[in-house]
């Protein structure tokens, strides 16, 4: 899976995390964009109820989020955005 991300332009703090595919996991979205360490980390965070997708909170690790998603968690929003630019390559 290939992620990019971009500071979004204005005053909006929110961050854009550009997939590649039709989907990003909540604990993958948070170790890529650097919220967490690792994926233990990112399962603390999210059982916890420290995550909010579009405002409500989500206790699913395997939450499929989809480009429009927001995503907020210790005080940083981030927002799934569809793959801009991004190239593929064949290994």
């Amino acid at each position: 899976m290939k992620v990019k991300i971009r500071r979004r332009q204005g005053g909006d703090d929110a961050r854009a995390i550009h997939i590649a595919g039709d989907y990003i996991r909540l604990d993958a979205l948070l170790k890529f964009a650097g919220v967490v360490q690792t994926g233990g980390e990112a399962k603390q965070y999210i059982q916890g109820g420290l995550a909010s997708v579009n405002g409500e909170v989500c206790l699913m690790r395997g939450k499929k989020l989809r480009p429009g998603d927001v995503v907020t968690v210790r005080g940083q929003t981030l927002k799934v955005a569809a793959g801009e630019g991004m190239q593929e390559h064949d290994s």
